[in-house]
């Protein structure tokens, strides 16, 4: 790990999976009961879920996933990242653990991935918690940039076809910090030992390229709406206040859901497990089947 020990509020089994097109995917084990499938959001990793991680490990299994390409899983420069991929690649990582009756959580695209892997596996997944999804871009990182004005002027850049690529190789800790404080309200800003790490792994040969072709890959997140009528199980959908979705595009993707619920977390933005996960366990607690 590259951050003080201190800062890491969980332990476990570290497992390399291995999937069928060479590519490695990390996952962190911890806990007892029965299994929970957690996901991180864009350009994140499986520490982002240091404050929520123990709390689950009190009463399930935990396996935390680093998505394809992202935090310690493998890059290939070859592979496209969209949803339909990240998608494949953890329905391949739950069968390889041979895990079933799962509750599935995520947050942003991995709430996204939660939705479309309970439609594509629905006799496996007991259950979704859906936090703040991520599913409704009519542009380039149209999600990001409604964070803030360095978010919106950032992935503006990001967007140009050969300016972009230069652009991103210029991304440091101090700009990082500024476009995803734009996605926290409660709190003042995202912890500086989670933002070292996030830019630490930046650093990573290919970590650009994944960056941006994650965000190039808009249509696909807006697209994988159309597998939610397919979900059988029960679902939570939870937004911050201030997430970055609108009142409208929430209520589109409860629509679609054939037995959801939503639950609104106030003063919260669209990092709820950093930026208030006291009432995100309080809500998990009240919503979910044990």
């Amino acid at each position: 790990m590259n951050h003080a020990a201190k800062d890491l509020k969980f332990k476990g089994e570290v497992l390399l999976i291995k999937l069928a097109d060479g590519e490695t995917v990390r996952v962190i084990k911890t806990g007892q009961g029965a299994p929970l499938f957690l996901m991180h959001t864009i350009r994140t990793q499986i520490e982002f879920f240091s404050e929520m991680i123990p709390f689950y490990a009190e009463n399930y299994t935990v396996y935390a996933v680093d998505l394809p390409g992202h935090g310690q899983s493998s890059i290939n420069k070859k592979i496209n990242y969209d949803e339909a991929y990240l998608r494949a690649g953890i329905v391949e990582v739950i069968q390889q653990l041979g895990l079933d009756k799962l509750t599935l959580v995520g947050e942003s695209i991995g709430a996204t991935l939660a939705l479309t892997i309970a439609a594509t596996i629905p006799d496996q997944i007991k259950q979704v918690f859906a936090v703040n999804t991520y599913d409704y871009e009519t542009r380039y990182a149209d999600g990001i940039r409604r964070g803030n004005f360095i978010a919106n002027f950032m992935l503006w850049n990001y967007s140009m076809p050969v300016h972009g690529a230069i652009f991103a190789a210029l991304e440091n800790r101090f700009f990082l910090s500024l476009v995803m404080n734009g996605g926290v309200t409660n709190i003042r800003k995202i912890p500086g030992w989670l933002m070292k790490l996030f830019a630490q792994t930046g650093k990573r040969p290919g970590y650009h390229y994944l960056g941006r072709n994650i965000l190039e890959n808009w249509r696909s997140w807006s697209k994988a709406k159309d597998l939610y009528p397919q979900v059988k199980c029960p679902v939570t959908l939870v937004y911050g206040e201030f997430d970055w979705s609108s009142q409208q595009e929430r209520r589109d993707t409860l629509n679609r859901l054939p037995a959801a619920k939503l639950e609104t977390i106030a003063g919260a933005g669209h990092f709820l497990s950093v930026d208030h996960p006291q009432a995100l366990q309080q809500v998990f607690n009240k919503s979910t089947i044990q």
